[in-house]
């Protein structure tokens, strides 16, 4: 932002948020593919994998023609005719625009080798990618003030090419790696509406989120003005970055607890539920905890200026991001069922319900930090939905445990961790070195009591195994 300025950042933002309401198809189609490539793996049946892949594959070039023809029409002139960007840089909104239809058809077309890497397990080559693509990524933003065109422009493109880069790494690795991965045309039709029909339903609750998503990105645009989504979008990238240090290790749990489900394995399931939910939790707030206290200051050193509401919805972001974090072992268990009318009926329509009242808060005089909290709100209640949910699609599901061995240890870690760095901010002056030392000690809070509150003691003999393996591996 730093360097394409509020303006130009605010108008990418809500560019791709329109876009992004079209996603929803990409969305629905990776769970599908991710949910029975994992079976099948777990089944160890290899044509019955390979046909899966195929059929998968054949229906995303169906689905990339249908988007093509919506991002073209609808998208066009909603663009064009209802968003709030200034006359002047119309043409460069849709360079931008543009340049992402292509970036989501080309994402849509590597989605089922990208299924494949996650049911067969092999995470480490999207930690040795995603160095590669942030590396090139950050080259883009360092080569920009050399640049005398159009910066929105330049920027969206080169954006693009990494894109295609990255996407074309990941096909021919698959390819090499799993014979499944070899395109071949299959027709049957029995597979491929049983896919289909997941599929529907994962678009219901994919439309949802995207739909919440955007629905909010937008309506913060009509009633304000596109610093407010620069802020937004500041949020959204400072949150997603964070994330990646803890994505390898939510890819790696959920192949697994599906292909515990595909061998009838429930009780080890349960417990890597369980377990999954509490590690993730930990290791986001380890990583979120120094940011969420210090988060003026970070901003301040990374883009050189304080744009209106950035800190409270970068904070705000973290917090929800944290809670959500429980409801992703939940959501596989019941993708892995293969019944989720209920499941996505009933979270889709949460989600959906936070776009019409974050439109009555603000219609009513509510800030932009409003919106922030019906969002947190509804979350909340969704992840008590989830549970409901997943108790019903399997009823030895042991819920009541849930309160007891996950929300009481992580809410007790998340406090206790939080005391010493908090007290540490209010009492040492505001200045980057200072600020440095304080996320230091918020890592050391939150390792120190994980270990000796957060963790039981066959937990904690499972975590220094796993360490140990990793630094013999090393």
């Amino acid at each position: 932002m730093k360097y394409l300025g509020v303006e130009d950042y605010g108008i990418y933002s809500v560019v791709g948020g329109v876009t992004s309401l079209m996603t929803i198809v990409n969305t629905a189609m990776t769970i599908a593919t991710n949910r029975y490539l994992a079976y099948h793996v777990g089944k160890g049946d290899p044509e019955q994998l390979r046909k899966t892949f195929c059929i998968s594959f054949s229906i995303y070039i169906y689905l990339c023609f249908f988007f093509f023809v919506l991002a073209e029409t609808v998208g066009l002139w909603f663009l064009n005719s209802h968003l709030n960007i200034p006359e002047n840089r119309m043409v460069a909104a849709n360079w931008i625009y543009q340049f992402t239809i292509i970036s989501i058809i080309n994402s849509l077309l590597v989605d089922p080798y990208n299924a494949a890497i996650v049911a067969h397990e092999h995470m480490g080559v999207y930690a040795y990618v995603s160095i590669f693509e942030y590396t090139l990524k950050l080259i883009i933003v360092l080569c920009l003030p050399l640049i005398p065109y159009d910066r929105l422009v330049v920027y969206g493109g080169l954006y693009l090419m990494v894109s295609l880069v990255i996407t074309m790494i990941y096909r021919i690795y698959c390819i090499r790696k799993f014979p499944e991965c070899r395109f071949k045309y299959y027709h049957d039709s029995q597979m491929f509406r049983e896919i289909l029909s997941y599929s529907g339903w994962n678009l219901f609750g994919a439309g949802a989120g995207a739909a919440k998503g955007a629905g909010v990105n937008i309506l913060l645009n009509i009633f304000f003005s596109p610093s407010i989504n620069a802020a937004r979008g500041i949020a959204g990238q400072v949150n997603g970055a964070l994330g990646m240090f803890v994505s390898n290790f939510t890819f790696a749990v959920r192949p697994q607890i599906t292909k515990y489900y595909a061998q009838d394995n429930l009780s080890e399931m349960f417990k890597l539920v369980f377990r999954s939910t509490k590690f993730s939790w930990y290791l986001l707030w380890m990583v979120k905890l120094p940011v969420l206290i210090e988060t003026p200051i970070l901003i301040q050193l990374w883009l050189g200026q304080m744009p209106d509401y950035v800190v409270p919805f970068v904070r705000m972001t973290i917090v929800i991001s944290v809670i959500n974090s429980l409801s992703s072992p939940l959501m596989t268990v019941a993708h892995a069922t293969g019944r989720i009318k209920l499941y996505q009926f009933l979270v889709g329509m949460l989600q959906i319900l936070i776009v019409p009242t974050c439109y009555i808060v603000l219609k009513c005089g509510g800030n932009p930090m409003s919106v922030y909290v019906v969002g947190l709100c509804v979350d909340l209640i969704a992840l008590g939905a989830r549970m409901w949910i997943v108790k019903r699609l399997i009823p030895s599901f042991p819920l009541f445990r849930y309160p007891s061995e996950i929300l009481l240890p992580v809410i007790t870690v998340s406090m206790l961790a939080s005391i010493l760095p908090i007290v540490s901010h209010l009492y040492f002056p505001a200045s980057l070195p200072y600020a440095i030392l304080n996320c230091f000690i918020a890592v050391i809070s939150t390792l120190t009591v994980i270990c000796f509150v957060g963790l039981k003691k066959d937990e904690r003999g499972y975590v220094v195994a796993l360490v140990k393996s990793k630094l013999a591996r090393i």
